[in-house]
């Protein structure tokens, strides 16, 4: 028995390791996308997408994916929420790297901390999943930290909006998609990868194409950014293969909280005071989040 406990311990700490590989990479992209900011960010974007399906097609191949693939490739209804779920990440994406280059790292990082509340608000609406009061009071006071935004800015935080609802609804689709995240990837950027190849070649003709006109450094940088987007990802699998995904969910906070980090020591961002009152009152509502859940379980249920 104290083996198996030793073993479970051993197992789990591995997983631990491989989740804060996984959330520090994606918490440090802007360093990566920022060395990048030489290149228009929509190329930017579609080499990531063409490298990653190129690596990670590969990898699926190399590795035996080959029947994972085929089965993907006869049921229409997971192969149209893989192409769904490609459009949406590679949105995703978009959005991020030109946010990070226009100097927008700080309302990013308010994107992902607001990720997990809209997950929970789209598992209620779109799955009729059932929802307590502390969920209910969390979205609430994430909601008045969104509307302290709103107001300040005259509009929408559409950046930490649009990021928060990609990803959540990226997350919920994959949930019919049930691949793992090397294949999951490969299938996910093949429907988007003839649009990448098609832009960057009509770029290269007309002479404004990055690649190769670039410098060495940036060059390299943009074939590495498949190695790059696939490696957190193959951390993540690792990971919730190890320990439970309540655990994983919190080391989620890690990313958004270096991104911020960045943002404002590093790149020399302003955490204004409504950013900062915003902040304020998503972090209470992920507080009262994670108060809750323990309380819950013990209920035995949604209230």
């Amino acid at each position: 028995m104290d083996d198996d406990k030793r073993d479970k311990s051993r197992t789990e700490s591995i997983g631990m390791l491989f989740g804060v590989g996984a959330y520090g990479l994606w918490g440090l992209f802007p360093l990566y996308w920022k060395r990048l900011s030489s290149v228009p960010s929509l190329q930017i974007l579609m080499h990531r997408i063409a490298w990653a399906f190129a690596l990670t097609f590969a990898l699926a191949l190399l590795l035996g994916k080959r029947r994972l693939i085929a089965e993907l490739l006869r049921d229409r209804r997971r192969l149209g929420a893989t192409i769904a779920a490609g459009f949406l990440v590679s949105l995703n994406w978009g959005i991020y790297i030109w946010a990070v280059n226009a100097g927008h790292i700080v309302e990013t990082s308010i994107g992902y901390f607001l990720n997990p509340l809209v997950s929970v608000a789209l598992g209620s609406l779109v799955l009729k999943e059932k929802i307590d009061r502390g969920i209910k009071a969390a979205c609430a006071i994430a909601a008045v930290g969104i509307a302290v935004l709103t107001v300040s800015y005259g509009k929408l935080p559409w950046i930490a909006l649009s990021l928060a609802a990609t990803f959540s609804l990226y997350g919920l689709i994959k949930k019919l998609t049930n691949l793992d995240g090397l294949t999951g990837l490969a299938m996910e950027t093949a429907p988007v990868m003839p649009f990448a190849i098609g832009y960057l070649v009509f770029e290269e003709l007309a002479g404004r194409g990055a690649f190769g006109r670039v410098g060495g450094v940036e060059t390299a940088m943009l074939v590495l950014a498949g190695a790059v987007t696939a490696l957190p990802l193959f951390f993540f699998a690792e990971g919730v293969k190890r320990v439970p995904l309540s655990r994983m969910g919190f080391l989620q906070y890690i990313s958004p909280t270096l991104q911020l980090a960045l943002g404002l020591f590093v790149f020399g961002e302003t955490l204004t005071a409504p950013k900062a009152a915003a902040f304020a009152f998503i972090v209470a509502a992920l507080v009262v989040f994670a108060a809750t859940r323990p309380r819950r379980a013990r209920d035995g249920g949604a209230d």
